[in-house]
């Protein structure tokens, strides 16, 4: 059974990058999927960028020129870069692979992006 293992998740400011790894415990043949997902509080699961060898990689529309997708078959590793975060891209990462028919999920990891904040003063 293939297990997944994410890493790298964290907390940062708005327009800050963050990497995450995702390395599988076997070989996934490069020809099948393996993609990132996340899920905010209160919302579905979605697609975040998908790769698999011979095909360029699918991004959904909202992280599309922030995020880059890569894969490295000799650690069974892929990585997503994410970059100009934005509070919005807040959610717990998933990482998913498919073999052999059937669908692999690791455990999730946070990310956390922090607004730029707004000042507020108070006088009397």
């Amino acid at each position: 059974q293939v297990q997944l293992k994410e890493s790298g998740g964290g907390s940062v400011q708005e327009g800050g990058s963050l990497t995450l790894s995702c390395t599988a415990s076997e070989t996934i043949f490069a020809s099948n999927p393996m993609d990132f997902y996340r899920q905010a509080p209160g919302k579905q699961r979605e697609l975040v960028a998908r790769i698999r060898s011979g095909r360029y990689p699918d991004y959904a529309d909202s992280v599309r020129g922030r995020f880059t997708i890569s894969r490295d078959n000799a650690k069974n590793t892929i990585y997503l870069q994410m970059n100009a975060l934005k509070p919005e891209d807040t959610a717990v990462y998933y990482c998913r692979a498919r073999d052999s028919g059937i669908d692999y999920w690791g455990q999730g990891t946070q990310v956390t992006v922090w607004g730029q904040g707004t000042q507020v003063t108070v006088s009397s």
